[in-house]
């Protein structure tokens, strides 16, 4: 490095010297960024071809679990209607009867089995409707009239 150093110093003169070595390590860097942008994109598509693959490989297996489910559906039905293909059907001293359906043991659940009744709670004085503070200062206020207090 030094023999080229001493060569160029000849042959260029020092005036041009730094000058020309700014250019020479423009044009190095240059070439650095190249080779890096170049490697870079060979290291993108090389991933991008992994992707791909792997891609490939998830659909397929995601075709052979569909296939699969598919096929334990179908079974499962034809098992199905083999096992309850006799429940259904009516007998011959019987008349047609209803299949048995599951029925919850309270009949009427929506019904509400233990309600207080309306004369308890307002001998108990229990609210029934809630009140907000304006109304409930408009409903006790004291009346003004014939019996008040102030008035002439």
């Amino acid at each position: 490095m030094a023999l080229i150093g001493v060569v160029a110093l000849v042959v260029i003169g020092p005036e041009k010297l730094p000058r020309v070595a700014r250019m020479v390590g423009a044009m190095l860097g240059k070439a650095q960024r190249y080779v890096s942008d170049v490697k870079a994109e060979v290291n993108r598509s090389m991933e991008l071809e992994e992707l791909q693959k792997m891609k490939a490989s998830v659909e397929s297996a995601a075709k052979d679990v569909e296939s699969s489910v598919q096929s334990a559906t179908q079974n499962f039905e034809s098992d199905w209607e083999q096992s309850t293909s006799g429940l259904y059907e009516p007998t011959s001293d019987k008349v047609d009867i209803a299949p048995p359906f599951y029925t919850h043991p309270g009949k009427k659940w929506r019904l509400k089995r233990a309600a207080v009744p309306g004369w308890y709670k307002s001998r108990q004085r229990v609210r029934t409707h809630v009140l907000s503070g304006a109304a409930r200062v408009a409903r006790y206020r004291p009346r003004s009239g014939a019996g008040s207090v102030g008035m002439t």
